[in-house]
């Protein structure tokens, strides 16, 4: 067959060339190039398909993610130092690498009996002004058993005799502050399978609570203008609210608590410094648990928590975007 080909189109080349090429050898000449063509494909076809597959399958694995060369940080990396010991504040500082490198690991939640319990120490009681802030990433909008699922949350953990403080997200996605006398469900709705900032701010003298997505925010009042006492003594969760309710679905890294409202500006530039971002005000913060490879409190205050089935993976880059 390629002997004939070949002498084909030697003599259809020449004839062509003399003007005497007829219809019939112009067709001749197209099917066997189309022939080329398709024992070219059946050939290298399955090897095309199987490159395919395959760069396919290490896209969706994060393989080509710039996010997997960035820098890492090592658990433990940045932390706040007091010198003279948990609850002061004089002279404290960051020490480590704080730059905002991206974090090696962050702690995944299963929706059902997953959690770190916390430390309460010089958490804000009485009646409180308070900040928590967070980084989630959820696969699905669930109402956590209760409603909402929980980022973070501490309070009177046996009844609603005293009050709750928490973050987190309601049934459909939208961020909300929780408590027992009280809930504040925004309109800010985070996406799903993206890494999303957000925040809560408790103003205790002017009764109202702000919430933040990213770089939006939503401001209401809480029902009644009723003023939330967190009693004592006090339990505090990560990933769920009280036990077992409110379980969390998802991702969660760098909790952040502080005893004061923060400033929208404030806010803002945590969002700003990503997921990574060291806290912003060491003179306020009583908290904080960066969750990149294990659940200790990084504030200096000795707040560390204890995990059940938590998972801390290594792999999370998809769908971070730096601010």
């Amino acid at each position: 067959m390629k002997t004939f080909r070949k002498t084909f189109r030697k003599s259809f080349i020449k004839k062509k060339l003399l003007g005497k090429a007829s219809a019939k050898e112009t067709f001749g000449e197209s099917f066997i190039k189309a022939q080329s063509a398709m024992e070219y494909l059946m050939t290298y076809g399955w090897a095309i398909l199987i490159i395919s597959v395959v760069l396919a399958a290490l896209f969706q694995l994060g393989v080509f993610n710039p996010m997997t060369f960035a820098p890492k940080a090592p658990p433990g990396s940045c932390q706040v130092f007091r010198p003279n010991g948990p609850g002061t504040t004089s002279f404290i500082n960051l020490e480590g690498v704080c730059s905002g490198e991206l974090p090696q690991y962050v702690a995944q939640f299963n929706g059902q009996n997953s959690y770190a319990e916390t430390g309460t120490e010089n958490m804000p009681t009485g009646s409180p002004n308070v900040t928590i802030t967070a980084w989630v990433n959820i696969p699905i909008y669930t109402s956590g058993g209760c409603g909402q699922e929980m980022a973070f949350g501490y309070g009177n953990s046996s009844s609603c005799n005293g009050d709750r403080v928490g973050l987190g997200l309601d049934g459909n996605g939208d961020v909300s502050f929780a408590s027992c006398a009280n809930d504040y469900h925004s309109s800010l709705r985070v996406a799903l399978n993206t890494w999303t900032f957000i925040a809560t701010v408790y103003a205790s003298g002017a009764k109202t609570v702000t919430v933040y997505q990213n770089n939006e925010n939503s401001t209401g009042a809480l029902a009644g203008n009723e003023i939330i006492s967190v009693p004592t003594p006090i339990t505090s969760w990560i990933g769920m609210w009280p036990a077992p309710s409110c379980p969390f679905d998802g991702s969660i890294a760098n909790i952040q608590v502080y005893n004061i409202s923060l400033s929208a500006n404030e806010i803002q530039a945590l969002y700003l410094e990503g997921i990574g971002g060291a806290p912003i005000d060491l003179q306020h913060l009583v908290a904080w648990w960066p969750l990149n490879g294990n659940a200790n409190d990084y504030s200096g205050n000795g707040n560390n928590g204890q995990i059940s089935n938590v998972n801390f993976v290594s792999n999370w880059y998809s769908g971070y975007t730096p601010p």
